[in-house]
C-alpha cells in the first residue's frame, strides 16, 4: 500500500531539485545523481519525528528485484537524516525510473551486509573513499518488495 500523507520537501536544494526532476517526469529525468551519469533512484519514507513524507535520491544498487540503499552521507561522522526515517517507520516507496514499488527496509549485518557493500562499491567506487574518512560504520539497508517473504 503507497504512503500517503504530507510531503515535506528536503531543505537541501539538489535534493528538492532532483526529487522533483525525477518525478515531474515520470522517472524518465533526474534519474543520474547531479548530472554525473551514476543512477539514482528515489527512497520516500515516513519521518521518524514528523510523521512527514521525506524524499531522498540514493544510488541505484539492484540485485534481482532488491535495492541497498547506503546511509554514507559522505563519510560524515553522523547518518543522514534519512537513516532515522528508516529505522523508526521501514514501509518505503521506491521509485526506479518509471517504477514505483512498496519496500520494507531492513538494516544489514554480519555476511549479508559485506555482500551488499561490495555491490554497492561496485556501483559507486567513492563509497570505499567515504567509509575511510569516518570511524562509524557506514549502514546498509536492504530495500525488499513487501510481498516478498
Amino acid at each position: 500500500m503507497p504512503l500517503d500523507g504530507k510531503y515535506e520537501p528536503s531543505p537541501e536544494k539538489w535534493v528538492r531539485d532532483q526529487v522533483e526532476l525525477y518525478e515531474s517526469s515520470g522517472g524518465t529525468e533526474g534519474t543520474t545523481l547531479r548530472n554525473t551519469g551514476l543512477p539514482v533512484v528515489v527512497v520516500t519514507s515516513r519521518g521518524a519525528r514528523s510523521g512527514t513524507l521525506r524524499k531522498n535520491p540514493v544510488m541505484r544498487v539492484e540485485h534481482d528485484g532488491r535495492y541497498a540503499a547506503v546511509a554514507s552521507r559522505g563519510g560524515a561522522p553522523t547518518h543522514p537524516t534519512w537513516y532515522y526515517n528508516l529505522v523508526a517507520n521501514p514501509h518505503i516507496e521506491l521509485q526506479d525510473g518509471p517504477t514505483r514499488s512498496d519496500m520494507n527496509a531492513r538494516q544489514l549485518s554480519g555476511d549479508e551486509r559485506v555482500r551488499w557493500w561490495e555491490r554497492a562499491v561496485a556501483a559507486f567506487p567513492n563509497y570505499a573513499d567515504y567509509q575511510r574518512n569516518t570511524d562509524r560504520e557506514i549502514p546498509v539497508f536492504l530495500l525488499e518488495p513487501l510481498d516478498q517473504d
